[in-house]
């Protein structure tokens, strides 16, 4: 029986130890419900020890039990053991953990007098004072030193430790209580239980105790499994983006930090690729952003399904995507590359249209371009801005001279809104010829910033900066209003054409601010001829469509810019009412000598002929491209041998026009909006 209540009293000083620890781990109600279940299996302990201890005591005479001391005794056990720990708990003070066990032990000594008197309640008892004196002290001592260790929580010895001393604490206390006890016989008979039924009595309080400590340790248990499954399901919360389901940005951080440490200690490469979404702009613009997050998640999946083991792509923000790639062998990152490529360029199904895919890829090296995480970044970022503004490259690696780009595009973006206020942008005029007369038959306006430092700079490098920072817009609708104003003053009254960014054609009401500025300027709206480039159109054909017949309502024609590159579907001339075709300039550079621009040339000549839309050809410089044209039956020409882009004042001069008297000329009003690829 001694060996049961050691095996009672180790299992349930275990148990108490371990709810204790989730105790102090805990806060608030979760705090108080772990404060009863430690005291209730400290105090179930205390007393299923002490009573199979003592009923594996023979006094040698008849015992009797008294059923009131013996729930008495179990009421003080649980009562000053959750008193004892949650005394011990109590933080404000370095003793409080001692005086708790102070007053858990002084429970535990009234416990086990309070259970002795219970047992031989009949008997003539005589106890040894000293005797008694020293179990208590040696209980409250060995009960102090047990919090002592319970609070402390260092290591998972402590609580090892700390049940030990509970242990000790009780077992000590039953031996030498024993020892000072003297038991005088009863006076009469007593009731005399048999050493059998004790027995069981004895195993049945010890299967009840072990119940108890496994029905405890079970609920911690659960508890634990699921506090650790809703600490995994927040863990991942906090690294997955919620919409996609990829990692995001906390995880690329902690990814990235990671392959640095491990390319730093094993001299290995490791390459940065981030990307985005050419046309998801459009999308949150034209569809709303409901779409827009259904763009990010098919896009998403489909990057989840190309990855093999040990790949890793995040979504860092908005439609921009990192992958972080341990470089073995260069072929390994080429067919990464590959995949990631060929998932941004699959169309997109948004309600019953396919959108045309694409996207900008920047890649950077460590450590190659970079000697630390946050260059390495910056460096991926150029790269693929780099990527965004090459409509043939998509794919760009990082080399110095993109950090010299960086710098002169951030200072000139500073400065645009600035230029348009200090009139330093310049509206040049470039003729357009009749192929078979030679007679002028409109002018195409082009823009030009005059920098008082780098001289003029050509759309090419500023438009696009007007389109990132939003500036567009106002630009757009200050160069169409300026270049309407400019033509109202030509005599004879030719012909003017502006170019539509594809950002200012993705504007909303963009036919009623045409119709104002021709209200507001007087320009007759045939004579404003409106310039698209396919690539224009293509993200939306039935929004583009509605829009063109809303402009061509007004009086405006239409003509489809840069024919012959990008897409030129047929579908598009089919589909579209253009009122011109312009045949892109890079045909002419080889039309003299090739045989195959020759036929191309031809053929989209004759093209235009069936559909009955005339052909403007660009980019003529010599007399023998002029002369192919016109033997081949082409309606217009414009380029450098007919006339290099000019001001105002000097066509005025060269007498090709004449202006009113009465027209107030300013430079601040001499500019035009052209296409980024105008020069």
């Amino acid at each position: 029986m001694i060996f049961v209540a050691v095996l009672v009293c180790a299992n349930g000083s275990w148990t108490s130890i371990t709810l204790f620890d989730r105790a102090i781990g805990a806060a608030g109600t979760r705090q108080t419900g772990w404060q009863v279940l430690t005291a209730i299996a400290a105090g179930t302990t205390v007393w299923c020890t002490h009573f199979i201890a003592i009923i594996a005591f023979n006094p040698g005479e008849p015992v009797r039990i008294d059923p009131g001391l013996t729930m008495l005794s179990l009421v003080l056990a649980m009562l000053g053991a959750g008193l004892g720990f949650a005394v011990a708990m109590i933080r404000s003070k370095w003793c409080m953990p001692m005086m708790g066990g102070v007053g858990m032990g002084l429970a535990i000594a009234g416990m086990h007098y309070t259970g002795m008197r219970a047992y031989l309640a009949h008997d003539v008892v005589t106890w040894n004072p000293a005797q008694v004196a020293v179990s208590v002290i040696l209980t409250m001592l060995l009960s102090a030193a047990a919090l002592h260790f319970a609070v402390r929580r260092a290591e998972a010895a402590d609580r090892l430790i700390a049940s030990v001393l509970i242990c000790l604490a009780l077992v000590g206390l039953h031996f030498t209580s024993v020892s000072a006890l003297h038991i005088a016989p009863p006076p009469g008979p007593g009731t005399f239980i048999y050493p059998a039924t004790m027995q069981a009595m004895a195993i049945a309080v010890a299967i009840g105790a072990i119940g108890i400590f496994a029905t405890i340790l079970a609920c911690n248990q659960i508890d634990e499994t699921t506090r650790k499954e809703a600490y995994d399901k927040i863990l991942h919360m906090a690294l997955h983006d919620s919409l996609t389901g990829l990692p995001n940005r906390e995880s690329f951080n902690r990814r990235l930090d990671g392959e640095i440490a491990h390319a730093d200690a094993h001299g290995a490469r490791i390459a940065l690729v981030v990307f985005d979404l050419d046309r998801f702009k459009a999308i949150n613009d034209l569809w709303g952003h409901t779409a827009g997050d259904e763009a990010l998640r098919l896009i998403a999946e489909r990057l989840r399904a190309t990855l093999r083991q040990d790949e890793f792509i995040a979504r860092v923000g908005g439609d921009e995507f990192a992958a972080i790639y341990r470089i073995e062998r260069e072929d390994d990152l080429a067919d990464f590359l590959a995949r990631i490529a060929a998932v941004l360029n699959r169309p997109i199904r948004m309600g019953e249209r396919d959108i045309m895919g694409g996207g900008s890829i920047g890649i950077a090296f460590y450590p190659d371009n970079a000697d630390g995480k946050q260059g390495l970044v910056n460096n991926a970022d150029l790269a693929m801005y780099r990527a965004k503004k090459n409509a043939a490259q998509k794919i760009c690696f990082y080399d110095e001279a993109m950090d010299e780009a960086v710098r002169t595009r951030t200072a000139l973006m500073a400065e645009l809104q600035a230029a348009l206020e200090k009139g330093l942008f310049e509206l040049h005029y470039q003729v357009q010829t009749s192929v078979l007369t030679g007679e002028i038959t409109g002018y195409e306006a082009l823009l030009r910033w005059r920098h008082p430092e780098r001289g003029v700079i050509l759309p090419s490098e500023f438009i696009p900066l007007a389109e990132e920072s939003g500036f567009i817009g106002r630009l757009g609708e200050w160069v169409l209003r300026t270049a309407c104003k400019e033509a109202t003053t030509w005599k004879p009254p030719y012909k003017v054409s502006v170019n539509l960014s594809p950002v200012q054609f993705a504007y909303p009401n963009l036919s009623g601010l045409i119709a104002d500025v021709l209200r507001e300027t007087g320009l007759d709206p045939a004579r404003l001829e409106l310039e698209l480039t396919e690539s224009t159109i293509i993200t939306d054909k039935a929004r583009a469509l509605a829009i063109v017949h809303q402009i061509k309502a007004l009086g405006v024609t239409i003509a489809l810019d840069d024919f012959g590159t990008g897409y030129s579907s047929l579908d598009t001339l089919r589909s579209f009412p253009f009122d011109r075709i312009k045949l892109d300039r890079s045909f002419m550079q080889d039309f003299e000598s090739s045989p195959r621009v020759k036929a191309i040339v031809r053929a989209v000549l004759a093209l235009g002929k069936s559909l009955d839309i005339p052909i403007l050809a660009e980019g003529i410089e010599t007399p023998g491209q002029l002369l192919l044209l016109g033997e081949e039956g082409c309606d217009h020409a414009q380029g450098f041998f007919l006339g290099r882009p000019a001001t105002v004042r000097d066509i005025v001069d060269s007498g090709q026009i004449a202006r009113a008297a009465s027209f107030g000329h300013s430079a601040r009003e001499d500019r035009a909006l052209p296409e980024p690829t105008r020069a």
